[in-house]
């Protein structure tokens, strides 16, 4: 099928576009897992009898037919995800706001905007190597011009966008830039999609 990308507006509006997508694409997803459960049936359920025959206890062609459709857009939503995240770096990037030519200055550079407050055991963030109090200099293409005071919805969004993708990240540690791969996933077993306590810092 393929996804459908935006006509060029701005940023935020391809990123609205993009997340209504993804809605439609995870709304037609379950439409198609509907119909294995009316089968009681999985993506890997065996659709012939242990005789080699078809099963006459499950509709295998309305079956066969749902799993083709999760697959095509399982990779639609794919795509479509990291579309998404593109997008809303490009919203968040304050370095793409044209402006009047100013010289460079010492607080151009990027510099800790959030502090790592808490990891739990065994979630993607330990997984990552991220640690209690790291510095967090660059979260994906997120650094201090992209936030307000005291807001970090700028993370959450590209985290939410960003499931199962691995997100690079700078941090300081003891003085030291250290970079960590970070992939945001649900049911690792605890809450939230990262498994830390990220908060805001301003030096």
């Amino acid at each position: 099928m393929g996804i459908t990308l935006p006509s060029p507006d701005s940023p935020a509006e391809q990123a609205k576009k993009l997340m209504e997508q993804k809605k439609n694409i995870e709304t037609e997803i379950e439409a198609h897992i509907s119909i294995l459960k009316a089968n009681q049936c999985t993506m890997q359920s065996p659709l012939v009898d242990p005789d080699g025959f078809p099963r006459a206890d499950i509709d295998i062609y309305a079956v066969r037919g749902a799993r083709v459709k999760i697959i095509e857009l399982r990779n639609d939503l794919k795509d479509v995800m990291a579309a998404i995240g593109k997008a809303l770096e490009a919203v968040y990037d304050r370095s793409q706001i044209t402006s009047d030519p100013e010289p460079p200055t010492e607080d151009a550079e990027p510099k800790p905007f959030a502090k790592v407050d808490g990891v739990a055991p065994g979630s993607p963030a330990a997984d990552a190597g991220l640690r209690r109090e790291d510095l967090i200099v660059k979260f994906g293409q997120l650094i201090h011009t992209s936030f307000t005071a005291g807001s970090l919805t700028p993370i959450a969004e590209l985290v939410g966008a960003s499931e199962n993708q691995s997100i690079s990240i700078k941090v300081i540690r003891q003085g030291q830039s250290v970079y960590v791969a970070l992939v945001p996933r649900k049911g690792w077993g605890g809450r939230g999609m990262l498994g830390c306590h990220i908060v805001p810092f301003s030096a």
